[in-house]
């Protein structure tokens, strides 16, 4: 079955080469000279044998590790490169033609599209991160009277009866919905909403009087 060969690539670590030394020159990949044995490895991955698929991985993830992690300069990323290329191929095998290519040089092929999202998605992150520290003030807020309100709230909470409290704090504190903190306390929709009512009036209230003192 598909789902159980893609858990099988998941479990079979490629090998590590020996440490690879990164560098930002044009590196060439060596596919050695075929076989009979590769040609019926590709045939028989061609047909979806699942021992062909694991015969595959076994083989060649090291060549695509290789490759991504040149690209990349990074082990982690180079292995999540090497699971997805194995799994992309065992589910595209319908596309692969051995008379056209052989199997090394498709998942070669492979390697390059997947490395090239990884280097897109790195950028998309990086210019997610940049607009993020772009929205962040450079000099501290003063959040005084955040933390005072906030105090207060939580200690006119628990002046609450016990009933009004629990929804409150649920509200406050867990952030839950009226539905949920119905769902929570096993109490009728329309008696969390007029509880909730009740205490914001009283909370309202207090908060007010706390603004005018200071």
């Amino acid at each position: 079955m598909l789902v159980r060969a893609e858990v099988d690539t998941r479990s079979v670590r490629p090998k590590r080469p020996c440490p690879v030394r990164v560098s930002a020159r044009r590196t060439h990949t060596h596919v050695s000279a075929p076989t009979d044995d590769d040609a019926a490895l590709a045939r028989a991955f061609q047909d979806g044998e699942e021992r062909a698929l694991a015969a595959a991985y076994a083989r060649w993830s090291p060549l695509v590790f290789t490759i991504a992690v040149r690209s990349l300069a990074n082990a982690a990323d180079a292995e999540d490169v090497t699971q997805k290329v194995f799994i992309a191929a065992w589910r595209g095998r319908a596309g692969f033609d051995p008379a056209r290519s052989r199997l090394p040089a498709w998942l070669i092929g492979i390697t390059r599209h997947v490395v090239a999202d990884t280097h897109e998605a790195r950028s998309r992150q990086r210019r997610l991160e940049e607009s993020l520290a772009a929205t962040i003030p450079a000099h501290r807020v003063d959040d005084s009277v955040s933390v005072v309100n906030r105090v207060l709230v939580s200690d006119e909470i628990d002046r609450l009866e016990p009933v009004p409290r629990q929804v409150m704090r649920l509200a406050f504190f867990d952030d839950l919905t009226q539905v949920q903190i119905a769902d929570s306390l096993g109490l009728p929709l329309g008696t969390v909403k007029s509880h909730m009512r009740r205490s914001l009036t009283r909370l309202r209230t207090r908060l007010e009087v706390s603004d005018d003192s200071y």
